[in-house]
């Protein structure tokens, strides 16, 4: 029988304890979510800021899902791929349709579907472009997150996340993002060995910075010209979540690998996968990359629900008017407040600069009050703290969260 928790402290206590402290949470214990709504274990009943870093874009247990997930539990959850099944074909003719790529790869984690898009590059570097084997060269943004693997951390800027965890991968290059310039130069000098750039089209976890209009055209013509694969990486852009289908639609382009995570199947069952054309993806033969779980039938009817609901909703047009609703409201407090000293995002992915140092606790001591506020946020980089509720948030709603923010941060006291 599982042990029953009376408080958050009980909670908090526990995995103090018996976890490993690799996560420093906010001090909130939730145990129900609806739509924007959680509930902490004394029953506060608060809005998500954060929506399990956009892996909940559709909203906390979406009944919809949430019947998807039951039905299919009750059929069948796992084969592994030694057998086929009756879901995964049909998924993966969902995807090709949904995104507009030929082949789909499904894997679990958002960081797998990274891991899978550099060996499917390399490969392909090596046996399509001809680079000599082992020199394959992928290069990759400043201030990236894709992810805690350690050949992601290899090609990361983050030393906290880095620091003890090495040797560390070769085969990286990083250019300042946002910065075509540099981009190219880098092609022009490596371009012989260069089997792909990987980038965010926004970097969330760095803060939500939103490149220039007309990076990613640049970015998909120089690929081209240099022979090179153009990842993009929308894990947590994606599915909505910057007001288009995917961040890339901003600017009508369509990266030569996709990559997706978090938001796919709506915060049921982790589900991630790389999208690409046939060219690309037929360079991956049996026995040269998959998983257990890859695949499942469980996880692929989930995702189907969850991106039905998306599109049926109209989650992506949603996403666009709110958020351009929440940054003026968060405009108007920057003009009045000390505190706050930059408003940016795109979407419902949005971001306020406090005006302190990185080194500060002021981010999060604001998180803290916005907390007792009833509102649930969390600082990245120090003094950024992002905003990023569900999908599905109304006028209504958003209203009253900016006027929960105004309150807290003008009523906070250093």
């Amino acid at each position: 029988m599982m042990e029953s928790i009376t408080s958050s402290q009980q909670a908090i206590d526990l995995e103090k304890k018996f976890g490993a402290h690799n996560y420093h949470p906010l001090p909130v214990v939730l145990t129900k979510g609806e739509g924007v709504h959680v509930w902490d274990v004394e029953g506060k009943k608060y809005y998500d800021f954060l929506s399990s870093y956009s892996a909940v874009n559709q909203g906390h247990c979406h009944p919809r899902i949430k019947e998807a997930l039951v039905e299919q539990a009750g059929i069948l959850t796992l084969t592994s791929r030694a057998f086929h099944n009756d879901i995964l074909g049909i998924f993966e003719k969902f995807m090709s349709d949904y995104f507009g790529f030929d082949k789909t790869l499904p894997m679990n984690t958002g960081v797998e579907g990274v891991e899978t898009a550099i060996k499917i590059a390399r490969k392909w570097g090596y046996e399509k472009k001809g680079i000599p084997e082992n020199e394959a060269l992928v290069i990759v943004a400043e201030n990236n997150f894709h992810g805690r693997t350690t050949t992601v951390l290899s090609f990361s800027n983050d030393e906290n996340a880095r620091k003890h965890f090495g040797p560390y991968t070769p085969g990286f290059i990083s250019v300042p993002y946002d910065d075509p310039e540099a981009l190219e130069k880098t092609l022009e000098k490596h371009h012989e060995k260069v089997a792909a750039f990987l980038v965010e089209p926004v970097q969330g976890e760095a803060g939500v910075f939103v490149p220039q209009d007309g990076y990613l055209k640049k970015v998909q013509a120089l690929c081209k010209k240099y022979n090179t694969i153009f990842i993009a990486d929308e894990i947590q852009t994606g599915i909505a979540r910057t007001g288009k289908l995917l961040a890339c639609n901003h600017e009508d382009v369509k990266p030569d690998m996709l990559v997706l995570g978090k938001a796919i199947s709506g915060g049921f069952y982790p589900v991630s996968a790389v999208l690409a054309d046939t060219p690309i993806m037929e360079v991956i033969q049996p026995g040269q990359h998959g998983s257990t779980f890859g695949g499942n039938p469980l996880g692929t009817r989930v995702a189907m629900a969850a991106l039905n609901v998306v599109r049926d909703e109209k989650l992506a047009e949603n996403a666009d008017k709110m958020g351009k609703l929440f940054r003026e409201r968060m405009q108007n407090l920057a003009d009045k407040s000390d505190w706050v000293k930059l408003v940016r995002g795109k979407g419902l992915l949005n971001a306020i600069l406090i005006n302190d140092s990185p080194e500060s606790t002021t981010a999060w001591d604001i998180c803290i009050a916005l907390r007792d506020h009833g509102l649930l946020a969390k600082p990245t980089h120090g003094n950024i703290i992002r905003f990023a509720p569900p999908l599905i948030i109304t006028e209504e709603q958003v209203h009253d969260c900016c006027d929960i923010i105004e309150k807290a941060i003008s009523g906070f006291k250093k």
